[in-house]
Protein backbone atom coordinates (compact mmCIF):
# COMPACT_ATOMS: atom_id res chain seq x y z
CA UNK A 1 0.00 0.00 0.00
CA UNK A 2 1.16 3.07 -0.99
CA UNK A 3 1.93 5.86 1.52
CA UNK A 4 1.72 9.42 1.75
CA UNK A 5 4.61 11.33 2.04
CA UNK A 6 4.51 14.57 3.50
CA UNK A 7 6.68 17.60 2.95
CA UNK A 8 9.43 17.08 5.67
CA UNK A 9 9.51 13.67 4.07
CA UNK A 10 7.65 11.63 7.08
CA UNK A 11 5.46 8.70 6.39
CA UNK A 12 2.13 9.83 7.33
CA UNK A 13 -1.37 7.13 7.97
CA UNK A 14 -4.75 8.18 6.89
CA UNK A 15 -7.41 7.10 9.27
CA UNK A 16 -8.76 4.29 6.52
CA UNK A 17 -5.03 3.26 6.14
CA UNK A 18 -4.18 3.02 9.72
CA UNK A 19 -7.32 1.11 10.95
CA UNK A 20 -6.45 -1.51 7.67
CA UNK A 21 -2.98 -2.42 8.44
CA UNK A 22 -3.96 -2.49 12.12
CA UNK A 23 -6.10 -5.35 10.88
CA UNK A 24 -3.82 -6.86 8.24
CA UNK A 25 -1.58 -7.26 11.64
CA UNK A 26 -4.10 -8.54 14.27
CA UNK A 27 -5.29 -10.70 11.83
CA UNK A 28 -2.21 -12.01 10.69
CA UNK A 29 -0.80 -12.01 13.79
CA UNK A 30 -2.96 -13.33 16.38
CA UNK A 31 -5.20 -15.46 13.89
CA UNK A 32 -7.66 -18.12 15.49
CA UNK A 33 -7.79 -17.36 19.40
CA UNK A 34 -10.17 -19.39 21.90
CA UNK A 35 -11.68 -16.63 24.52
CA UNK A 36 -13.76 -17.32 27.74
CA UNK A 37 -15.91 -14.54 29.22
CA UNK A 38 -19.41 -13.43 30.07
CA UNK A 39 -21.58 -12.31 28.14
CA UNK A 40 -23.01 -9.07 27.61
CA UNK A 41 -24.77 -6.32 25.46
CA UNK A 42 -25.94 -9.70 23.40
CA UNK A 43 -28.06 -8.20 20.07
CA UNK A 44 -29.97 -9.97 17.36
CA UNK A 45 -30.92 -7.84 14.49
CA UNK A 46 -33.37 -8.86 11.47
CA UNK A 47 -30.29 -10.30 9.82
CA UNK A 48 -29.58 -13.35 11.82
CA UNK A 49 -26.58 -12.08 12.42
CA UNK A 50 -25.61 -12.21 16.50
CA UNK A 51 -23.84 -9.49 18.11
CA UNK A 52 -21.88 -9.03 22.04
CA UNK A 53 -19.17 -8.09 24.49
CA UNK A 54 -17.27 -10.78 26.07
CA UNK A 55 -15.99 -9.56 29.52
CA UNK A 56 -14.38 -10.66 32.61
CA UNK A 57 -13.65 -9.11 36.14
CA UNK A 58 -10.67 -6.19 34.38
CA UNK A 59 -11.58 -5.51 30.58
CA UNK A 60 -14.32 -6.49 27.76
CA UNK A 61 -14.00 -7.18 23.80
CA UNK A 62 -16.51 -6.97 20.94
CA UNK A 63 -17.89 -10.01 19.21
CA UNK A 64 -19.68 -10.53 16.19
CA UNK A 65 -20.78 -13.93 15.21
CA UNK A 66 -22.45 -14.23 11.37
CA UNK A 67 -25.68 -15.62 10.57
CA UNK A 68 -23.96 -19.30 9.23
CA UNK A 69 -21.92 -19.63 12.00
CA UNK A 70 -24.67 -18.39 14.45
CA UNK A 71 -27.15 -21.55 12.55
CA UNK A 72 -24.89 -23.96 14.14
CA UNK A 73 -24.85 -23.05 17.66
CA UNK A 74 -26.79 -25.49 19.51
CA UNK A 75 -28.11 -23.02 22.30
CA UNK A 76 -29.41 -19.51 22.65
CA UNK A 77 -26.53 -17.32 24.11
CA UNK A 78 -27.82 -14.87 27.07
CA UNK A 79 -26.23 -12.33 29.07
CA UNK A 80 -25.16 -13.03 31.76
CA UNK A 81 -23.89 -16.69 30.33
CA UNK A 82 -20.34 -17.57 30.56
CA UNK A 83 -19.21 -19.10 27.25
CA UNK A 84 -15.68 -20.06 25.48
CA UNK A 85 -15.86 -18.28 22.02
CA UNK A 86 -13.66 -19.50 19.30
CA UNK A 87 -12.74 -17.22 16.18
CA UNK A 88 -10.29 -14.56 14.71
CA UNK A 89 -9.01 -11.19 16.40
CA UNK A 90 -10.23 -8.38 13.39
CA UNK A 91 -11.08 -5.06 13.57
CA UNK A 92 -13.71 -3.23 12.18
CA UNK A 93 -12.40 -0.37 9.83
CA UNK A 94 -15.32 2.21 9.78
CA UNK A 95 -15.04 2.41 13.40
CA UNK A 96 -11.56 1.61 14.80
CA UNK A 97 -13.33 -1.04 16.90
CA UNK A 98 -11.02 -4.17 18.16
CA UNK A 99 -13.36 -7.07 17.91
CA UNK A 100 -13.74 -10.94 17.83
CA UNK A 101 -15.01 -12.56 14.59
CA UNK A 102 -16.91 -15.51 16.13
CA UNK A 103 -17.16 -18.90 14.34
CA UNK A 104 -17.54 -21.50 17.02
CA UNK A 105 -19.58 -20.83 20.63
CA UNK A 106 -19.58 -23.36 23.42
CA UNK A 107 -21.46 -22.81 27.08
CA UNK A 108 -18.81 -22.67 30.10
CA UNK A 109 -18.72 -23.43 33.50
CA UNK A 110 -22.51 -23.46 35.24
CA UNK A 111 -23.93 -22.14 31.87
CA UNK A 112 -23.06 -25.50 30.05
CA UNK A 113 -24.63 -27.27 33.02
CA UNK A 114 -27.86 -24.86 32.45
CA UNK A 115 -27.98 -25.86 28.95
CA UNK A 116 -27.27 -29.36 29.41
CA UNK A 117 -30.22 -29.64 31.89
CA UNK A 118 -31.91 -27.69 29.38
CA UNK A 119 -31.59 -30.15 26.40
CA UNK A 120 -31.81 -32.97 28.79
CA UNK A 121 -35.22 -31.71 30.18
CA UNK A 122 -36.79 -30.92 26.65
CA UNK A 123 -35.68 -34.69 25.62
CA UNK A 124 -37.60 -36.17 28.76
CA UNK A 125 -40.77 -34.15 28.26
CA UNK A 126 -40.71 -34.83 24.39
CA UNK A 127 -40.21 -39.00 26.11
CA UNK A 128 -43.41 -38.33 28.80
CA UNK A 129 -41.92 -38.89 31.55
CA UNK A 130 -43.28 -35.58 33.14
CA UNK A 131 -46.75 -36.71 32.31
CA UNK A 132 -49.04 -35.72 35.11
CA UNK A 133 -51.23 -38.95 34.36
CA UNK A 134 -47.76 -40.75 35.68
CA UNK A 135 -47.77 -39.13 39.18
CA UNK A 136 -48.72 -41.57 41.63
CA UNK A 137 -50.43 -40.25 45.06
CA UNK A 138 -48.53 -41.46 48.52
CA UNK A 139 -49.62 -43.96 50.62
CA UNK A 140 -51.50 -42.49 53.73
CA UNK A 141 -50.32 -45.20 56.40
CA UNK A 142 -47.39 -46.24 55.00
CA UNK A 143 -45.16 -49.40 56.77
CA UNK A 144 -42.00 -47.86 55.85
CA UNK A 145 -40.12 -45.03 54.90
CA UNK A 146 -37.13 -45.28 52.48
CA UNK A 147 -34.46 -42.78 52.48
CA UNK A 148 -31.44 -42.69 49.25
CA UNK A 149 -29.40 -39.69 49.93
CA UNK A 150 -25.76 -39.68 51.75
CA UNK A 151 -25.69 -41.49 55.44
CA UNK A 152 -23.19 -39.35 56.76
CA UNK A 153 -25.20 -35.85 55.24
CA UNK A 154 -27.44 -33.26 56.74
CA UNK A 155 -30.65 -34.25 54.62
CA UNK A 156 -30.79 -38.03 56.51
CA UNK A 157 -30.66 -36.54 60.04
CA UNK A 158 -33.56 -33.53 59.42
CA UNK A 159 -35.63 -36.47 57.67
CA UNK A 160 -34.81 -39.07 60.98
CA UNK A 161 -35.42 -35.84 63.22
CA UNK A 162 -38.89 -34.83 61.40
CA UNK A 163 -40.40 -38.69 61.36
CA UNK A 164 -39.18 -39.45 64.84
CA UNK A 165 -41.65 -35.98 65.93
CA UNK A 166 -44.22 -37.20 64.08
CA UNK A 167 -44.31 -40.44 64.01
CA UNK A 168 -41.96 -42.37 66.17
CA UNK A 169 -42.94 -45.87 65.83
CA UNK A 170 -42.64 -45.95 61.79
CA UNK A 171 -39.50 -47.52 60.51
CA UNK A 172 -37.25 -45.98 58.78
CA UNK A 173 -34.71 -47.41 55.85
CA UNK A 174 -31.89 -45.88 54.22
CA UNK A 175 -30.56 -46.75 51.31
CA UNK A 176 -27.06 -44.56 51.26
CA UNK A 177 -25.28 -43.06 48.23
CA UNK A 178 -23.07 -40.53 47.25
CA UNK A 179 -24.81 -37.59 46.10
CA UNK A 180 -21.94 -35.48 44.75
CA UNK A 181 -19.08 -36.22 42.58
CA UNK A 182 -17.95 -38.40 39.86
CA UNK A 183 -20.37 -41.84 39.71
CA UNK A 184 -22.71 -40.15 41.99
CA UNK A 185 -25.76 -40.25 39.81
CA UNK A 186 -24.91 -43.88 38.96
CA UNK A 187 -24.69 -44.87 43.03
CA UNK A 188 -28.27 -43.11 43.26
CA UNK A 189 -30.06 -45.27 40.14
CA UNK A 190 -28.30 -47.66 42.13
CA UNK A 191 -29.69 -47.51 45.56
CA UNK A 192 -33.26 -46.61 43.80
CA UNK A 193 -33.45 -50.20 41.95
CA UNK A 194 -32.24 -51.98 45.08
CA UNK A 195 -35.26 -50.43 47.30
CA UNK A 196 -37.23 -51.86 44.41
CA UNK A 197 -35.85 -54.68 44.63
CA UNK A 198 -36.05 -55.25 48.48
CA UNK A 199 -39.86 -53.93 48.71
CA UNK A 200 -39.36 -52.88 52.13
CA UNK A 201 -41.11 -50.01 52.37
CA UNK A 202 -44.23 -47.60 50.56
CA UNK A 203 -42.48 -44.28 49.79
CA UNK A 204 -39.06 -43.36 48.65
CA UNK A 205 -37.77 -40.39 49.39
CA UNK A 206 -34.47 -39.36 47.05
CA UNK A 207 -32.29 -36.27 47.80
CA UNK A 208 -29.75 -34.35 49.46
CA UNK A 209 -29.20 -31.05 50.98
CA UNK A 210 -28.58 -27.71 49.28
CA UNK A 211 -25.55 -26.83 47.10
CA UNK A 212 -24.54 -25.28 43.77
CA UNK A 213 -25.85 -26.32 40.77
CA UNK A 214 -22.41 -28.15 40.24
CA UNK A 215 -22.92 -29.99 43.58
CA UNK A 216 -26.81 -30.78 43.07
CA UNK A 217 -26.04 -31.94 39.16
CA UNK A 218 -26.02 -35.93 39.99
CA UNK A 219 -30.29 -35.02 40.45
CA UNK A 220 -29.96 -33.60 36.74
CA UNK A 221 -28.33 -36.79 35.02
CA UNK A 222 -30.66 -38.94 32.90
CA UNK A 223 -30.04 -42.22 34.17
CA UNK A 224 -31.33 -40.98 38.29
CA UNK A 225 -34.43 -39.38 35.76
CA UNK A 226 -35.30 -42.89 34.55
CA UNK A 227 -34.88 -44.84 37.50
CA UNK A 228 -36.89 -42.66 38.88
CA UNK A 229 -39.50 -43.14 36.25
CA UNK A 230 -39.22 -46.88 36.85
CA UNK A 231 -39.64 -47.00 40.32
CA UNK A 232 -42.64 -49.18 40.94
CA UNK A 233 -42.40 -47.32 44.74
CA UNK A 234 -44.03 -43.35 44.69
CA UNK A 235 -40.95 -41.20 44.79
CA UNK A 236 -40.76 -37.97 46.84
CA UNK A 237 -37.56 -35.51 45.32
CA UNK A 238 -36.19 -33.66 48.21
CA UNK A 239 -33.19 -31.92 46.67
CA UNK A 240 -31.47 -28.96 48.01
CA UNK A 241 -33.50 -25.60 49.35
CA UNK A 242 -36.92 -24.06 47.96
CA UNK A 243 -35.28 -22.35 45.38
CA UNK A 244 -33.34 -25.41 44.14
CA UNK A 245 -34.97 -27.18 41.03
CA UNK A 246 -33.26 -30.79 39.34
CA UNK A 247 -34.80 -32.70 36.33
CA UNK A 248 -35.48 -35.17 39.53
CA UNK A 249 -38.36 -32.91 40.66
CA UNK A 250 -40.07 -33.01 37.41
CA UNK A 251 -39.75 -37.00 36.85
CA UNK A 252 -41.01 -37.85 40.41
CA UNK A 253 -43.82 -38.01 41.73
CA UNK A 254 -44.07 -35.38 44.05
CA UNK A 255 -41.20 -32.52 44.80
CA UNK A 256 -40.81 -31.47 48.06
CA UNK A 257 -39.23 -27.95 49.03
CA UNK A 258 -36.54 -29.96 51.63
CA UNK A 259 -35.82 -33.15 52.81
CA UNK A 260 -37.63 -31.77 55.70
CA UNK A 261 -40.95 -31.21 54.16
CA UNK A 262 -40.39 -34.29 52.70
CA UNK A 263 -40.46 -36.31 55.91
CA UNK A 264 -43.60 -34.41 56.59
CA UNK A 265 -45.39 -34.89 53.20
CA UNK A 266 -44.70 -38.71 53.70
CA UNK A 267 -45.62 -39.62 57.31
CA UNK A 268 -48.82 -39.07 59.39
CA UNK A 269 -48.64 -36.67 62.31
CA UNK A 270 -49.38 -39.01 65.37
CA UNK A 271 -50.04 -35.86 67.93
CA UNK A 272 -52.71 -34.68 65.26
CA UNK A 273 -53.89 -38.43 65.02
CA UNK A 274 -54.06 -38.41 68.79
CA UNK A 275 -55.91 -35.01 68.75
CA UNK A 276 -58.68 -36.42 65.91
CA UNK A 277 -58.98 -39.96 67.99
CA UNK A 278 -59.38 -37.80 71.30
CA UNK A 279 -62.55 -36.04 69.52
CA UNK A 280 -63.50 -38.85 67.95
CA UNK A 281 -63.74 -40.71 71.30
CA UNK A 282 -65.90 -37.23 72.99
CA UNK A 283 -68.50 -37.42 70.40
CA UNK A 284 -68.79 -41.04 70.01
CA UNK A 285 -69.75 -40.89 73.79
CA UNK A 286 -71.90 -37.60 73.59
CA UNK A 287 -74.04 -40.20 71.04
CA UNK A 288 -73.70 -43.16 72.71
CA UNK A 289 -75.47 -40.86 75.89
CA UNK A 290 -78.02 -39.73 73.19
CA UNK A 291 -78.79 -42.84 72.09
CA UNK A 292 -79.02 -44.38 75.68
CA UNK A 293 -81.71 -41.48 77.11
CA UNK A 294 -83.24 -42.13 73.66
CA UNK A 295 -83.80 -45.74 74.54
CA UNK A 296 -84.74 -45.30 78.16
CA UNK A 297 -87.82 -43.02 77.33
CA UNK A 298 -88.73 -45.44 74.24
CA UNK A 299 -88.34 -48.62 76.85
CA UNK A 300 -90.67 -46.60 79.03
CA UNK A 301 -93.16 -45.46 77.03
CA UNK A 302 -93.24 -49.38 76.10
CA UNK A 303 -93.68 -50.46 79.50
CA UNK A 304 -96.91 -48.59 80.19
CA UNK A 305 -98.14 -49.87 77.15
CA UNK A 306 -97.50 -53.34 77.65
CA UNK A 307 -100.51 -56.03 78.31
CA UNK A 308 -99.95 -59.15 80.67
CA UNK A 309 -99.65 -62.35 78.97
CA UNK A 310 -102.64 -63.64 81.01
CA UNK A 311 -104.84 -60.75 79.44
CA UNK A 312 -103.66 -61.24 76.11
CA UNK A 313 -104.45 -64.96 76.70
CA UNK A 314 -108.20 -64.12 77.63
CA UNK A 315 -108.72 -62.31 75.04
CA UNK A 316 -107.51 -64.15 71.85
CA UNK A 317 -110.05 -67.26 74.09
CA UNK A 318 -112.47 -65.25 73.79
CA UNK A 319 -111.94 -64.32 70.34
CA UNK A 320 -111.90 -67.67 69.21
CA UNK A 321 -114.83 -68.67 70.56
CA UNK A 322 -117.01 -66.39 68.66
CA UNK A 323 -114.86 -67.34 65.53
CA UNK A 324 -115.95 -70.92 66.34
CA UNK A 325 -119.49 -69.43 66.84
CA UNK A 326 -119.60 -68.04 63.52
CA UNK A 327 -118.34 -71.14 61.76
CA UNK A 328 -121.29 -73.37 60.88
CA UNK A 329 -122.83 -70.60 59.23
CA UNK A 330 -120.27 -69.32 57.19
CA UNK A 331 -119.31 -72.59 55.94
CA UNK A 332 -123.77 -73.38 55.37
CA UNK A 333 -123.13 -69.66 53.40
CA UNK A 334 -120.66 -70.31 51.89
CA UNK A 335 -121.57 -73.97 50.52
CA UNK A 336 -124.73 -72.70 49.26
CA UNK A 337 -122.74 -70.02 47.25
CA UNK A 338 -120.95 -72.49 45.76
CA UNK A 339 -123.70 -74.68 44.77
CA UNK A 340 -125.49 -71.49 43.32
CA UNK A 341 -121.69 -71.22 41.43
CA UNK A 342 -121.96 -74.59 40.45
CA UNK A 343 -125.81 -74.80 38.89
CA UNK A 344 -124.74 -71.44 37.15
CA UNK A 345 -121.75 -72.41 35.38
CA UNK A 346 -123.69 -75.99 34.64
CA UNK A 347 -126.08 -74.08 32.89
CA UNK A 348 -123.58 -72.11 30.70
CA UNK A 349 -121.69 -75.57 29.87
CA UNK A 350 -124.80 -77.59 28.71
CA UNK A 351 -126.08 -74.24 27.08
CA UNK A 352 -122.19 -74.63 25.35
CA UNK A 353 -122.34 -78.35 24.71
CA UNK A 354 -121.10 -79.76 21.27
CA UNK A 355 -123.43 -82.56 20.72
CA UNK A 356 -126.04 -80.55 19.29
CA UNK A 357 -123.64 -79.08 16.96
CA UNK A 358 -122.01 -82.70 16.51
CA UNK A 359 -125.79 -83.87 14.98
CA UNK A 360 -126.13 -80.90 13.04
CA UNK A 361 -123.27 -81.70 11.33
CA UNK A 362 -123.40 -85.40 11.49
CA UNK A 363 -126.62 -84.99 9.09
CA UNK A 364 -124.86 -82.97 7.22
CA UNK A 365 -122.10 -85.10 6.16
CA UNK A 366 -124.52 -88.36 5.49
CA UNK A 367 -126.05 -85.77 3.02
CA UNK A 368 -122.87 -84.70 1.02
CA UNK A 369 -121.60 -88.37 0.82
CA UNK A 370 -125.00 -89.46 -0.83
CA UNK A 371 -124.18 -86.51 -2.82
CA UNK A 372 -120.54 -87.24 -3.45
CA UNK A 373 -121.64 -91.35 -4.57
CA UNK A 374 -124.35 -90.28 -6.48
CA UNK A 375 -122.01 -87.66 -8.22
CA UNK A 376 -119.22 -90.47 -9.04
CA UNK A 377 -121.23 -92.34 -10.24
CA UNK A 378 -122.73 -90.20 -12.80
CA UNK A 379 -118.97 -89.47 -13.65
CA UNK A 380 -117.99 -93.35 -13.87
CA UNK A 381 -120.98 -93.93 -16.04
CA UNK A 382 -120.09 -90.81 -18.34
CA UNK A 383 -116.48 -91.75 -18.63
CA UNK A 384 -117.12 -95.70 -19.22
CA UNK A 385 -119.76 -94.59 -21.99
CA UNK A 386 -117.13 -92.34 -23.60
CA UNK A 387 -114.50 -95.07 -23.05
CA UNK A 388 -116.92 -97.43 -25.40
CA UNK A 389 -117.31 -94.45 -27.94
CA UNK A 390 -113.93 -94.30 -28.79
CA UNK A 391 -113.06 -97.89 -28.73
CA UNK A 392 -115.49 -98.79 -31.27
CA UNK A 393 -114.37 -95.32 -33.43
CA UNK A 394 -110.52 -97.23 -33.07
CA UNK A 395 -111.69 -100.61 -34.01
CA UNK A 396 -113.48 -98.97 -36.82
CA UNK A 397 -110.13 -97.14 -37.90
CA UNK A 398 -108.19 -99.70 -36.52
CA UNK A 399 -105.62 -102.38 -39.28
CA UNK A 400 -108.00 -104.88 -37.91
CA UNK A 401 -111.38 -103.72 -39.32
CA UNK A 402 -109.37 -103.33 -42.23
CA UNK A 403 -108.30 -106.67 -42.54
CA UNK A 404 -111.94 -107.84 -41.92
CA UNK A 405 -113.12 -106.26 -44.91
CA UNK A 406 -110.82 -108.20 -47.37
CA UNK A 407 -107.68 -105.97 -47.08
CA UNK A 408 -104.27 -107.76 -46.48
CA UNK A 409 -100.59 -105.82 -45.27
CA UNK A 410 -97.51 -106.67 -47.04
CA UNK A 411 -94.11 -106.80 -45.89
CA UNK A 412 -90.64 -107.47 -47.28
CA UNK A 413 -88.08 -109.46 -44.73
CA UNK A 414 -86.80 -106.04 -43.30
CA UNK A 415 -90.99 -106.05 -42.16
CA UNK A 416 -91.45 -103.23 -43.84
CA UNK A 417 -94.88 -102.39 -45.28
CA UNK A 418 -94.92 -102.52 -49.21
CA UNK A 419 -97.31 -99.68 -50.86
CA UNK A 420 -96.00 -99.49 -53.78
CA UNK A 421 -95.20 -102.30 -56.51
CA UNK A 422 -91.68 -100.49 -57.87
CA UNK A 423 -90.52 -101.80 -54.13
CA UNK A 424 -90.75 -105.76 -55.06
CA UNK A 425 -87.86 -107.66 -57.09
CA UNK A 426 -88.90 -110.48 -58.69
CA UNK A 427 -87.70 -113.65 -56.88
CA UNK A 428 -87.87 -112.06 -53.27
CA UNK A 429 -90.22 -113.58 -50.45
CA UNK A 430 -92.86 -111.08 -48.92
CA UNK A 431 -95.21 -111.89 -45.79
CA UNK A 432 -98.69 -111.48 -46.07
CA UNK A 433 -100.75 -110.29 -43.21
CA UNK A 434 -105.04 -111.21 -43.46
CA UNK A 435 -107.36 -110.57 -40.92
CA UNK A 436 -106.83 -114.35 -39.45
CA UNK A 437 -102.91 -115.49 -39.56
CA UNK A 438 -100.61 -114.67 -42.15
CA UNK A 439 -98.04 -116.20 -45.42
CA UNK A 440 -95.24 -116.21 -47.10
CA UNK A 441 -95.36 -115.51 -51.10
CA UNK A 442 -92.70 -115.45 -53.64
CA UNK A 443 -92.72 -112.43 -56.47
CA UNK A 444 -93.09 -114.21 -59.86
CA UNK A 445 -94.17 -110.99 -61.64
CA UNK A 446 -95.06 -107.36 -60.91
CA UNK A 447 -97.19 -105.18 -62.80
CA UNK A 448 -97.11 -101.44 -62.74
CA UNK A 449 -100.30 -98.86 -63.05
CA UNK A 450 -99.99 -97.43 -66.52
CA UNK A 451 -100.61 -93.87 -65.00
CA UNK A 452 -99.11 -94.41 -61.93
CA UNK A 453 -95.44 -92.29 -62.71
CA UNK A 454 -94.67 -91.25 -59.16
CA UNK A 455 -91.60 -92.28 -57.53
CA UNK A 456 -91.46 -95.31 -54.87
CA UNK A 457 -92.52 -94.10 -51.62
CA UNK A 458 -89.39 -94.36 -49.20
CA UNK A 459 -91.26 -94.82 -46.21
Amino acid sequence: MARDAGADGRDVFSVSRLNETARQLLESELGNVWVEGEVSNLARPASGHVYFSLKDAGAQVRCAMFRTRNRAVGFEARDGMKVVAYGRVSLYTPRGDYQLIVEALEAAGEGLLRLRFEQLKRKLFDEGLFDAALKRPLPRWPRAIGVVTSASGAAVRDIITVLRRRCPALPVIVYPTSVQGEGAAAEIAAAIATANRRAECDVLIVGRGGGSLEDLWSFNEEIVARAIHDSTIPVVSAVGHEVDFTIADLVADLRAATPSAAAELVSPDMLEIEARLQRARQRLVQTMAQSLKRQGRELEQLSRRLISPRRRLELHFQRLDELLARLPNALTTQLALKRSQLRALSARVASHSPRARVAAHQGQLEHARHRLTAAMRRVLEQRDARLSRCERVLRALGPGATLERGYAIVTDAQGKVLRDAREVEVGTTLTTRLARGRFAAEVLRRELAEDDDTPPSQS
